[in-house]
């Protein structure tokens, strides 16, 4: 929350010994709140390392070739926290209460990207998704149970009221109807269909942007952390489908 986010900032600004909280501070605090403390005691062998950045560097494309997504503050490769080996920020541009069902697509397209980068590049996978899938799953959801945006299932609430990943205030009422199997059965297929689209979705952005994927996976490996101006110069070239 708030008080917490300028606690941090006030913690970062002290570290450096400051009378003033900058932006800087605030950046450092946005970052230890979403992705933890830094670990660099957590030293990756070379391949999980190329791995990463390739993966960070996929949620990063992604969401820059994708018109209204997120603006993406920065990409890293350096661990934070319990569990992130990498991360990738993105900065909303305005306050948001509504989301429509493409904006929802672009989001989970974006989740998609790591996972989508790392089946290109290595033709395998690799367990570092599992966050990304979680929160995509999530989203796919609530599209489908909770705000009705499946044509086939109609626009009924087929859940009861549970906590969003999208973080929108929650409609009044707390039930949702009793489904059969029937009707169970076809909202997993709407979820897997959606997610599936979305991974579709970046895995032919990065296909055809696959120099660029390189160029900027490797600056990673390079130099561990690239900021906005970085991540824009190395996608000049991405042309949003």
């Amino acid at each position: 929350d708030l008080a917490n986010l300028v606690n941090e900032a006030t913690l970062a600004a002290t570290r450096r010994k400051a009378d003033l909280v900058t932006l800087a501070d605030f950046t450092v605090a946005v970052e230890r709140i979403v992705a933890g403390l830094e670990r660099r005691n957590r030293v990756l062998n070379p391949e999980e390392r190329k791995t990463v950045a390739y993966h960070e560097m996929g949620h990063a494309l992604v969401a820059l070739a994708l018109p209204g997504s997120d603006a993406v503050h920065k990409v890293s490769i350096i661990p934070r926290g319990i569990g992130a080996l990498g991360y990738t920020i993105q900065r909303p541009t305005e306050d948001r209460y509504l989301m429509t069902r493409a904006e929802l697509e672009r989001k989970i397209a974006v989740l998609l990207g790591g996972r989508a980068a790392e089946k290109l590049v290595f033709g395998e996978l690799s367990t570092g998704a599992a966050d990304d899938l979680a929160k995509a799953s999530d989203i796919a959801r609530d599209m489908v149970s909770r705000y009705g945006m499946d044509e086939g299932l109609g626009y009924v609430a087929l859940e009861a009221q549970r906590p969003s990943m999208l973080d929108l205030p929650a409609a009044l009422g707390q039930g949702g109807p009793a489904l059969s199997e029937q009707t169970r059965q076809r909202v997993d297929e709407a979820i897997r269909a959606i997610v599936m689209a979305a991974f579709e979705r970046a895995t032919a952005i990065l296909g055809s942007h696959r120099e660029v994927l390189e160029r900027g996976a490797q600056a990673l490996l390079a130099q561990e952390t690239l900021d906005e101006t970085a991540i824009r110069s190395l996608a000049a070239g991405l042309r949003q489908p």
